[in-house]
C-alpha cells in the first residue's frame, strides 16, 4: 500500500468495484476487500437486473417507475427513482460492452424473464447466478486497470475526516496501516448478520454504516429491512440458501403445512406480491395454521426446464435432498436486505464532503420502504457510476491530505466471547417481519450497554472488535428507530 491514494473504496462487491472502473484512469485507487475478493452479497444475487433496456412486451420506464413506487409504499425518493429507471439502459449496454453474459433466447435475444412486483418481463439474469457473473466481469475489467490497486483480506478498522480527506486504519496480516485520501467510498454491503438467520455473505455486518455514523454522517431509515420470503429452511443454517424471486416468477406456488395455497387470502398478486406483502402472508399464516412449514411448488414445469433454468438452485437442493422436478421446497422468511443506510444524494455523496456511499450501504430512497426485485444490483450500478463521475468532478490533483496516527488502547485486551451472538438473538426476536414492541424496547436497552463498552473499554482492535461494535451500531441505530 502507499500512504496516499485519491480515492479510498471499501468493499468489492458491484458497488464498489463498478465505482473504480468508472473512475478515471488519472486517479490513484485503492480498493479494499475484507475477505476474498469474491465473497460479497452482490455475488448472491441470483435473480437479475432489472431495466428497460432496448423494451419488448410495451415495456417503458414509466412502467419501471410505478412497479418501484408501488413495491416501495410510494415512500421513495422520485428523484432517485427517475435516475435509476432513466439510467438503467446506458449501464445495461456498459457491461455487456466488458462482457457480462445475460442469457439470450434460441433467436439470440437477450432473455428477460418476470419477478414480484414486476408488471412486465424486464429483468435480464444469467441463469439463477446473476449477481456472480456480474460481479466476476466487473472485478475482472477493474483488476486490468493500472491505477486501482485492489487488496483482499483487508479490514478498515476506522476512518476519520481530516483537513483535506479521509484517514483510514486498515488491518492486513496482523499490521495496521494508515492510508489518506482526498475521496472515501463506502460500499460495505449489508448488516445480514446483525440477525440469527439471513441470506447475506459472512462480510454483511454494517462497518460501513457504522464507520460513517461516528464520522457524522447522517443515517436514515435503518429499519426499513427487507425480509425475503422464501429462504431455504433447514432450521440449521446461520446463512440461508436463497430460493431466488425468479422461481415464483416462473410460476412457483407458495403452499402452507396442508399442502394448500393460501397467498388469495392475502393479497390478489398471489405469489407475485413484493415481498414484504408475501413474507407477512406467510408469517400471519404461520400463526393462524401453527406451523412454520411452508414450501413453493413448481414441479409441473419438469426436471429439464428447472434444471437449466435453475442450475444453481437445482444443484443445491440436490445436496439437500431435494429434486425440484418431483420434491417440494422448503422455505421460510429470513433476512435479506437493507433499504435504509447512509444517506446520499443522486450523486451518492453523503452530508460529509468527499465521503461517498454506494450499493446496499447506502440510502438512495430508491427502495422507499420495500425494495423491489432485482433492482438492486441496478442500484448499485447507476450510483456507483453517478459516484465516480461526481469525485471525478471534484478532484484536485494538487491537494494534499494531511498526516494522521491512530492512537492504540492501552493494555488491550480480546472482546468478551458472545457478543455478537447475543445481538443476533435480540434482533431476530424483537425485530423480525412483524416486530415486537415490547422485545424491541428491552434490546435496545441491553444493545446501547453493549455499544457503550465496546466504545468506553480498552480492546484490541481486530477483526472480532470492528465487527462487534458495527453490529451493535446497527441494532441500537434500528431498534431506536422502532421503540
Amino acid at each position: 500500500m502507499d500512504n496516499h491514494y485519491d480515492v479510498i473504496i471499501a468493499g468489492t462487491g458491484v458497488g464498489g468495484l463498478y465505482t473504480a472502473l468508472c473512475l478515471p484512469e488519472s486517479m490513484n485507487i485503492l480498493v479494499i476487500s475484507k475477505r476474498e475478493l469474491d465473497l460479497c452479497n452482490s455475488a448472491l444475487a441470483q435473480g437479475g437486473v432489472a431495466a428497460v433496456y432496448k423494451p419488448v412486451d410495451d415495456d417503458t420506464t414509466t412502467l419501471h417507475t410505478n412497479d418501484t413506487l408501488i413495491a416501495g409504499g410510494f415512500k421513495n425518493n422520485p428523484d432517485s427513482v427517475k435516475v435509476l429507471v432513466t439510467e438503467a439502459a446506458g449501464e445495461i449496454q456498459h457491461i455487456l460492452d466488458i462482457g457480462v453474459d445475460f442469457d439470450r433466447d434460441e433467436n439470440g435475444e437477450l432473455d428477460r424473464t418476470l419477478e414480484g412486483g414486476h408488471s412486465r418481463r424486464r429483468i435480464f439474469h444469467h441463469k439463477d447466478s446473476t449477481g456472480a457473473e456480474v460481479t466476476a466481469k466487473v472485478r475482472e475489467a477493474v483488476l486490468k486497470k493500472p491505477n486501482v490497486t485492489v487488496l483482499d483480506n483487508a479490514l478498515l478498522c476506522r476512518m476519520k475526516k481530516i483537513g483535506g480527506g479521509f484517514a483510514a486504519d486498515i488491518l492486513r496480516d496482523g499490521v495496521h496501516t494508515t492510508v489518506t485520501a482526498q475521496f472515501a467510498v463506502m460500499a460495505t454491503g449489508g448488516i445480514g448478520r446483525v440477525y440469527d438467520y439471513t441470506t447475506n455473505s459472512a462480510i454483511a455486518t454494517g462497518d460501513g454504516i457504522a464507520m460513517a455514523y461516528e464520522m457524522g454522517a447522517e443515517i436514515r431509515n435503518l429499519s426499513l429491512i427487507q425480509f425475503h420470503p422464501t429462504a431455504y429452511n433447514n432450521k440449521e443454517s446461520r446463512e440461508c440458501f436463497l430460493i431466488s424471486e425468479s422461481v415464483r416468477g416462473e410460476g412457483a406456488y407458495l403452499l402452507n403445512c396442508s399442502k394448500e395455497r393460501f397467498m388469495h387470502n392475502y393479497d390478489d398478486r398471489l405469489e407475485l406480491a413484493p415481498r414484504d406483502v408475501v413474507s407477512r402472508s406467510i408469517i400471519l399464516e404461520s400463526r393462524k395454521t401453527g406451523s412454520d412449514e411452508f414450501y413453493l411448488d413448481i414441479r409441473y414445469k419438469g426436471k429439464e426446464y428447472l434444471s437449466g433454468r435453475f442450475p444453481m438452485i437445482y444443484d443445491f437442493l440436490k445436496t439437500q435432498g431435494i429434486d425440484m422436478g418431483e420434491d417440494l421446497i422448503p422455505i421460510y422468511p429470513c433476512q435479506h436486505y437493507l433499504m435504509g443506510g447512509i444517506n446520499v444524494n443522486t450523486s451518492a455523496q453523503t452530508d460529509i464532503s468527499g465521503l461517498y456511499a454506494v450499493g446496499e450501504c447506502s440510502h438512495t430512497g430508491v427502495h422507499g420502504n420495500n425494495r423491489l426485485a432485482s433492482n438492486s444490483l441496478l442500484e448499485a450500478l447507476v450510483f456507483g457510476h453517478r459516484a465516480a463521475l461526481d469525485i471525478s468532478g471534484k478532484f484536485a490533483p494538487e491537494a494534499e491530505c494531511e498526516e494522521y496516527a491512530f492512537s492504540e488502547p492501552e493494555n488491550a485486551v480480546p472482546i468478551p466471547h458472545g457478543i455478537r451472538t447475543e445481538i443476533r438473538h435480540i434482533m431476530q426476536k424483537s425485530y423480525f417481519v412483524i416486530p415486537d414492541k415490547q422485545k424491541a424496547l428491552e434490546g435496545f436497552e441491553r444493545v446501547s450497554e453493549i455499544k457503550k463498552m465496546l466504545e468506553n473499554g480498552s480492546y484490541i482492535i481486530d477483526r472480532d472488535f470492528v465487527e462487534a461494535h458495527s453490529l451493535a451500531t446497527v441494532a441500537y441505530l434500528v431498534l431506536k428507530e422502532v421503540i
